[in-house]
């Protein structure tokens, strides 16, 4: 099969950090399934992988956790697929199912946590395998290219907005607006109605959408937003624009990081956190850590009951160089989707 891959941790300028190889089509163990990949999503964890800030378990590594295709191959014990049943699967390639963690359902916090296009080769190839108890069945009302935001930007911001403790009718702002800000959005319109939402972005065309989807405000991260908030997520790739954020918190405000890793601070950038400002009367910081199974199966439900289609753009398989180049260059609207199959 054709894949694309990294090969090694480099930086991502006008260079192409991906090669495309041919490699062995994947064989299916005993409760795998093979997945024909018809779409997979592009996300900024990709550029962390290629740049060493999320570095994978081996090279060369095939990358890409959202996605969305159909079973062409099962192993002799899987009992919950066919072969033509559409199936998806997300970061979360498997956690061990013993610890501590696990039995609360906290795999993500698991130590043995695997994760899709990091430990194990991902979706950025013609086909993909998985054990059937980490892969998903697709909600019938979504396309294939619609389907696989939904497996990392979708359920990751499910997460976040879980971790924020948001309570109807009060503020929230999204700090970033790209592929999951964009569907946080739409779910808080959806599970919060009379909650006001408050986005923050540098990108003129993202906070554009914003207003278009149904924020109530939508600025630059230096403006001050028109009410303070009760909590916030930020899904930036850098530092400041969250410290930026924690001045406009009400107090016992939380803001909720969902990020795998965060990019260096440039050593002629200050980031001035004052105290009282910033951070006293109970202000806290949380961070969300990779995604559950359970996360990903409570988010299907919701989004297909709204139902949440997610604004996006599709990139040709041969382009997955360039959907990787755009994304680090801020050229986002919505989520980016590489079409390989199907």
């Amino acid at each position: 099969m054709k894949a694309w891959v990294i090969g090694e941790t480099t930086e991502i300028k006008n260079n192409q950090p991906l090669n495309l190889i041919e490699i062995g089509d994947p064989l299916p163990q005993a409760k795998e399934i093979v997945i024909k990949v018809h779409a997979c999503g592009v996300c900024h964890t990709e550029i962390d992988e290629i740049e060493g800030r999320a570095t994978p378990s081996f090279f060369p590594i095939i990358p890409g956790h959202q996605i969305v295709g159909e079973v062409v191959e099962i192993g002799r014990e899987v009992k919950n697929f066919k072969i033509g049943d559409r199936a998806a699967a997300g970061w979360i390639y498997s956690a061990c199912g013993k610890c501590e963690f696990c039995l609360k359902e906290l795999e993500n916090l698991c130590k043995d946590f695997k994760a899709t296009g990091k430990d194990a080769h991902g979706g950025y190839a013609e086909y993909f395998k998985i054990n059937e108890d980490f892969a998903f069945p697709i909600p019938e009302n979504f396309k294939d290219e619609e389907a696989a935001p939904l497996f990392c930007a979708g359920a990751i911001g499910y997460r976040a907005l879980r971790l924020t403790n948001l309570e109807n009718g009060q503020n929230i702002g999204l700090v970033g607006f790209g592929a999951s800000g964009h569907l946080v959005l739409k779910m808080i319109k959806f599970l919060y109605p009379y909650t006001k939402i408050f986005v923050f972005s540098r990108t003129p065309s993202e906070r554009e959408l914003a207003i278009e989807l149904g924020a109530y405000w939508a600025g630059d991260f230096n403006e001050e937003p028109a009410e303070k908030i009760n909590s916030a997520i930020d899904t930036t790739p850098v530092w400041k624009p969250p410290i930026m954020v924690l001045q406009h918190l009400k107090p016992g405000g939380r803001l909720v990081i969902n990020a795998i890793r965060k990019e260096e601070i440039d050593k002629n950038e200050f980031l001035n956190i004052d105290y009282p400002r910033d951070l006293w009367l109970e202000k806290e910081i949380k961070t969300v850590a990779n995604v559950t199974r359970k996360d990903i199966r409570e988010f299907l439900y919701i989004a297909s009951k709204i139902p949440i289609k997610p604004e996006i753009e599709i990139y040709p398989f041969s382009e997955a160089n360039k959907a990787i180049q755009d994304i680090k260059n801020r050229k986002i609207k919505g989520a980016k989707v590489l079409k390989i199959g199907g």
